[in-house]
């Protein structure tokens, strides 16, 4: 078990489920945002569990034994996850300088051995996770990519294999995507990147398209019910004070 209670893979130990022959997933964690109406880095607010949402998270995605991608232009989040990447069991050789680990589009920078984690930074423009995810299809042709957001402080393993198994039992590259019974959660879901849906969403992006939902809506996809609690999203202050988000400083000791 990880400091965090989530479980950390192992050989042998289950695996996210997987089609024979299906396309590689990859999991890939969203922290690029300002968390405006939060008022603080999300990211970075402290779990229960232990560690920041943005550890937590990864753990979690950790644990489905699949590769997994962060994708943000803060350099602190890209820093952690480079920690976390060489901290994951089996990675016991000294790391490679920080500096150097972040990936730019470009400029790909490879390390010594395969990091569990490749923090990928976004350049500019900054523009929602719809251009985040057509740069991420951009760069992993051929792969299906589990989208994750990073604030949803609720969201377990089990909830993640049950959307996987859904994708995996309803194949033919088709966009799963995780509801709570009341509305859509796109940012929670498997987007395969495969044609012509790749080329679909960059002709969106090249017309100025930037709305998430507004290019959904053009494309055929399947809806997966899951946990409500689970998918719980956090953008308010007084909504970190429930469960599964903890602020910083109601953490720490006031002076």
């Amino acid at each position: 078990m990880s400091p965090t209670g989530l479980p950390i893979p192992r050989a042998g130990a289950a695996s996210a489920p997987l089609l024979e022959d299906s396309p590689p997933l990859r999991a890939c964690l969203l922290s690029g945002g300002v968390s405006r109406r939060m008022g603080r880095d999300k990211a970075l607010l402290l779990h229960p569990e232990g560690g920041t949402w943005l550890e937590r998270t990864l753990r979690l995605l950790l644990a489905l034994q699949i590769p997994v991608t962060l994708f943000s232009r803060h350099e602190q989040h890209l820093r952690i996850a480079h920690a976390l990447s060489w901290d994951a069991p089996g990675n016991s050789e000294t790391p490679a300088d920080p500096a150097t680990a972040a990936t730019r589009q470009g400029d790909v920078v490879a390390p010594a051995r395969t990091a569990a984690i490749t923090p990928l930074e976004e350049p500019p423009p900054w523009e929602g996770p719809l251009l985040a995810l057509q740069r991420l299809m951009q760069r992993y042709d051929g792969e299906r990519l589990l989208l994750c957001p990073v604030d949803m402080p609720d969201l377990s393993l089990a909830v993640l294999q049950d959307l996987l198994t859904a994708t995996a039992e309803s194949p033919g590259g088709r966009i799963h995507l995780a509801h709570d019974g009341k509305r859509l959660q796109p940012l929670l879901g498997v987007y395969p990147s495969l044609e012509p849906l790749r080329s679909e969403l960059t002709a969106a992006v090249q017309r100025g398209e930037r709305r998430l939902q507004g290019w959904l809506a053009t494309q055929a996809i399947k809806t997966v019910r899951l946990d409500p609690k689970a998918l719980r999203n956090v953008n308010h202050p007084q909504d970190a004070a429930a469960p599964g988000a903890v602020s910083r400083t109601e953490r720490e000791p006031s002076t």
